[in-house]
């Protein structure tokens, strides 16, 4: 059986990135590990309090040789715009939830709608990452 256990966000920094998910979005630390072998390499990773099986790592824009100039600019352009990725977060209150957050200094950038699907909302990151917080309705099987 395969699972999903690990999920990336490119992050323009590690620290702030961290800041953000642990004390406004209120996940937990799960990896921080810096591996001097590697370059000083650092492995952070944070997930749902609760869901110890997931994790988000928080993964800094490398350089040569991993990643050139050009290609880590173009990542950079793709999140200031919301296209690097998107995490999709569930909660059985959006409204409640989105409460909280923004109480905790997370800026929406839509609040909380109904959809055909549920009561979605969004937000991003410091690095500029797209976040979805939705409170889904049971869909029927397709």
């Amino acid at each position: 059986m395969i699972k999903l256990s690990t999920v990336q966000l490119w992050v323009h920094d590690q620290d702030a990135a961290l800041k953000f998910w642990t004390e406004k979005v209120g996940f937990e630390v799960r990896a921080d590990v810096t591996v001097p072998e590697m370059g000083n390499f650092r492995w952070l990773t944070v997930g749902p309090v609760g869901q110890p099986d997931v994790a988000i790592v928080l993964m800094a824009i490398p350089g040569a040789p991993v990643m050139d100039a050009g290609t880590a600019e173009e990542v950079r352009n793709l999140m200031s715009k919301g296209f690097a990725g998107t995490i999709f977060l569930t909660t059985e209150d959006c409204r409640l939830s989105y409460e909280e957050l923004k109480r905790r200094g997370v800026e929406f950038v839509e609040q909380p709608e109904e959809r055909p699907y549920g009561i979605d909302s969004s937000f991003r990151d410091p690095s500029g990452n797209s976040i979805r917080l939705t409170q889904a309705r049971e869909l029927a099987n397709v």
